[in-house]
């Protein structure tokens, strides 16, 4: 995948972090009205189904993001806990920001003489 790729898929992962915590604050509120409040179930019902789609979206762009950013194991799994808790992958997706997890990297060459030490800086 080129860096132009790399760079549209580190967009849209910001993109479904924020979405993905929107939609959560709309499920959220669809339960309380279904449990809480007992009127009606349509938030629910809409927002559900929006949030799952979203939820997959970030989780797939992560595990892409995983590979071709070579995060290390530990930025991927707090990655995807981030999607389990509400409003998390805001958090998640400021934290990786400023730690250089969502810059996009230089394409990997393993035929290239110093592959081997660049390899070593990444961990």
């Amino acid at each position: 995948m080129t860096t132009t790729a790399t760079a549209l898929t580190i967009r849209a992962f910001r993109i479904l972090a924020i979405a993905e915590a929107f939609s959560w604050a709309a499920l959220l509120t669809g339960m309380y009205f279904k449990w809480i409040a007992r009127t009606t179930e349509i938030g629910v019902e809409i927002a559900g189904p929006v949030h799952g789609a979203l939820f997959v979206g970030y989780a797939v762009t992560a595990l892409v993001l995983w590979r071709l950013q070579r995060w290390p194991f530990a930025v991927a799994l707090f990655a995807g806990l981030s999607a389990v808790f509400p409003f998390a992958t805001i958090a998640f997706e400021r934290w990786a920001g400023k730690r250089g997890h969502l810059t996009p990297r230089a394409p990997y060459d393993a035929a290239s003489p110093d592959a081997g030490a660049r390899e070593k800086s990444i961990v």
